[in-house]
């Protein structure tokens, strides 16, 4: 299930995006006030706007213009809304986005050909281990998706190992929705109930929210750790609220896939200019096709290298690898510079760390301070300095390290509300 234009030449893909482009234009200088400002305030006009070079010339929408002015990105009137959403607000208030019937299809589209690039078919069977609920976009997106490609769904939601490995074995499923360091766990409740996960017929996992995968591809820490014990082919995806679209790996992982039907992609520099290739750059995205809310040349705030060599699934689109860090939550600690996911490897070292948060502040002269809160089966002076010492090795650096009971750190974890794991707070302001 590869549409056309994904197998189609660079230029043609090219000539395909400038065509809904110009559609995306017209359609934001008639319906949505915000952009109505925006290119009048800087005098465009858009029917001039005719490449994606072009797109040069348009104003960068940002989190902060979303959050300050959210009803007038909205293109339709409310009576036309079917479902609300809001993101998740880790870097600030939670904006809400409103889908239309159009949006929730396009919507389902999506996630069908973002399941068929991780190689979901019809007549597969799919649990759901997030949440559906709590206007959270992903979890409506998967089940909509899942249906229109003629696959079963089993919705269980987030968490309780009991609960999955009852619907694991009475439904057999093919393909699990998850974040990843959760399979540890199923993988942990297996063991301590007989249960031979290699005989479960759960032949892939679709991984939401963590990294499964170094900038060369080769499976991280974590994802070695689920492997060894579990024999699955483990798939990364990358979405968000804002972009109502997914970037899934497919068979080969070598990056998620972009749709080029469903999105614009830039990825920039400092300067707001696009980055050489093989460099990583801002992610900054216009979305194709979008009723409700569509954006243009949104920051996503996430820093990303993209991957345009062809992929020998016979897709051509470019592909992003893995999520280097977000740019908000860059750090400059004693010289060296650090996003947490790099952290975030390391601590996965340590089969004794159990759980964790990332915590990062200014100390009194305003430079940045890194403080690990880690849950651990170990608590002695000789283990902390194995972390402190495979932080040096690793990364030139070693932050301060607290030693707190487990519950403490789920709790900072998994705040009210939340509808995923926060992994790293920032107190910096």
């Amino acid at each position: 299930m590869i549409p056309d234009i994904e197998k189609a030449s660079l230029q043609d893909i090219k000539v395909f995006q400038e065509e809904k482009l110009a559609s995306l234009l017209a359609y934001l200088s008639e319906n949505s006030a915000y952009y109505q400002r925006v290119f009048s305030e800087n005098n465009i006009d858009v029917s001039t706007i005719k490449t994606l070079e072009d797109l040069s010339l348009i104003p960068f929408t940002t989190k902060d213009d979303l959050q300050k002015n959210n009803d007038d990105f909205l293109c339709v009137p409310k009576h036309k809304i079917r479902d609300y959403v809001t993101t998740s607000g880790t870097l600030g208030d939670p904006v809400i986005f409103g889908l239309t019937d159009k949006d929730l299809d396009r919507l389902a589209y999506n996630e069908a050909i973002s399941f068929a690039c991780a190689g979901v078919k019809e007549g597969d069977v799919v649990q759901l281990m997030t949440t559906i609920d709590r206007r959270f976009m992903a979890g409506l997106a998967y089940f909509l998706g899942v249906r229109k490609l003629g696959a079963t769904i089993i919705r269980v939601g987030a968490g309780v190992p009991e609960l999955q490995w009852d619907s694991i074995l009475k439904f057999n499923p093919t393909y699990l929705i998850v974040v990843p360091s959760f399979l540890l766990k199923l993988i942990e409740y297996a063991e301590s109930h007989g249960i031979d996960v290699n005989k479960s017929g759960v032949k892939g996992a679709i991984c939401i929210g963590e990294s499964l995968r170094n900038q060369d591809f080769t499976l991280n820490t974590l994802a070695e750790k689920i492997t060894a014990k579990w024999d699955i082919n483990l798939y990364s995806t990358y979405a968000s609220t804002e972009m109502n679209t997914a970037f899934t790996e497919c068979e080969h992982n070598q990056g998620g896939h972009q749709h080029p039907e469903l999105i614009i992609t830039e990825i920039l520099d400092e300067n707001n200019q696009p980055v050489p290739k093989d460099e990583v750059g801002e992610l900054t995205i216009t979305t194709l096709g979008v009723e409700g809310m569509p954006l243009l040349r949104f920051k996503t705030g996430d820093m990303v290298k993209a991957h345009t060599e062809a992929c020998p699934c016979g897709r051509t689109t470019l592909r992003l690898g893995p999520v280097v860090g977000r740019k908000k939550q860059m750090i400059k600690y004693k010289g060296t510079t650090l996003y947490p996911p790099a952290m975030d490897n390391i601590l996965n070292d340590f089969a004794e760390v159990e759980s964790y948060v990332i915590e990062i502040s200014h100390n009194s002269i305003g430079t940045d301070e890194i403080c690990l809160k880690i849950a651990t089966t170990n608590n002695s002076k000789d283990f902390l300095n194995a972390i402190k010492d495979h932080f040096r090795a690793k990364l030139r650096v070693t932050p301060n390290i607290e030693l707190h009971p487990k519950e403490t750190i789920e709790k900072l974890r998994f705040p009210k509300m939340s509808r995923k794991p926060i992994l790293v707070i920032d107190r910096r302001g």
